[in-house]
C-alpha cells in the first residue's frame, strides 16, 4: 500500500512540475529584464485567502451532499507557507430501509513547501506538497431503520442520534499560478487518513465535509482553489550609525 501511494505522489508531482515550468517559462520570456533574485527573508510578505470551486461542482452533480471549503496561507521564510482551512457541510441517507441526515465544522492546519526556485523576485507561482491535521465536529441525527424478515415480518425501529469528532492527517501535493496581480488558480490532491476509525462503526455519516466519506478510512480529494494573495514588502532595519 505504501509504495503504491509513493507512485502516486511522484507521478503528481512530476505532472505539476512540467505544467509549472511551462508557465514560469512563458513568463520568463515575457519580462522585458531579468531581475536579481534576492534572498528569500527579502522577498517580503504574502497573505492568501482563496475558496474551493471544485465544491460547488460537488454540490450541484451528488445530491446526497453539500460541502463548502476556504482557507488561507501566509508565507514564511524558506519557501515554507503557514496553512489554515475549514469549512461546513451536511449529508443525508435516504434508503427506503434506512434515514438519517448528518451536518458537520471543520478545521484543518498544516504547511505548504515551494519546491521550485523563484525565477524572479516577483516569482509566486509554486509547485509545492504539504501535511495536514484535521477536525471535524459532526452532528448526526436519530435514524430510522425497517428490518424485513420473511418470518416475522417488519420491523421498524431507531437509533438515537449522535455527536461524533472526526480527526485525520493528510499528505498532499498540487500547485498555483498567478494569472493576474495576486489573483491566482490552482489545485491541490490530497491523500487523507483517519485516524480514529472506531467512531464510525455504527452509522457513519455518508460524506464528511473537510474530510469526504465517513465510512472509509483513507479517501482522495480534489480542490480548485481561486485565490487572492495580499503582498506587502519586508521592514528595512538601517543600519546602526557608528
Amino acid at each position: 500500500m505504501l509504495n503504491i501511494l509513493k507512485y502516486i505522489f511522484t507521478s503528481i508531482l512530476l505532472l505539476l512540475a512540467c505544467q509549472l515550468g511551462y508557465a514560469q517559462n512563458a513568463q520568463v520570456a515575457d519580462s522585458s529584464a531579468d531581475e536579481e533574485v534576492k534572498p528569500p527573508e527579502n522577498y517580503g510578505h504574502q497573505l492568501g485567502v482563496y475558496f474551493d470551486l471544485a465544491q460547488l461542482a460537488y454540490n450541484q452533480y451528488m445530491s446526497y451532499r453539500t460541502g463548502y471549503e476556504f482557507g488561507a496561507d501566509y508565507y514564511m521564510k524558506h519557501d515554507l507557507f503557514l496553512v489554515a482551512e475549514g469549512g461546513w457541510g451536511s449529508s443525508k441517507v435516504n434508503y427506503t430501509d434506512l434515514s438519517y441526515t448528518s451536518t458537520n465544522n471543520f478545521f484543518r492546519v498544516g504547511v505548504n513547501r515551494s519546491l521550485l526556485e523563484r525565477m524572479h523576485n516577483k516569482d509566486w507561482d509554486m509547485l509545492f506538497i504539504g501535511l495536514r491535521y484535521g477536525m471535524a465536529f459532526i452532528n448526526r441525527s436519530a435514524a430510522n431503520y425497517v428490518y424485513t424478515d420473511s418470518l416475522w415480518g417488519n420491523v421498524a425501529g431507531s437509533v438515537p442520534s449522535a455527536q461524533l469528532t472526526a480527526y485525520w492527517f493528510e499528505v498532499c501535493a498540487g500547485m498555483k499560478v498567478e494569472l493576474y496581480r495576486g489573483l491566482a488558480l490552482g489545485y491541490t490532491i490530497r491523500g487523507r487518513f483517519l485516524m480514529n476509525t472506531s467512531i464510525m462503526n455504527e452509522l457513519a455519516p455518508q460524506y464528511i465535509a473537510g474530510y469526504g466519506r465517513g465510512d472509509k478510512a483513507s479517501v482522495f480529494d480534489f480542490n480548485c482553489n481561486l485565490s487572492y494573495n495580499i503582498r506587502w514588502k519586508a521592514k528595512v532595519v538601517a543600519p546602526p550609525k557608528s
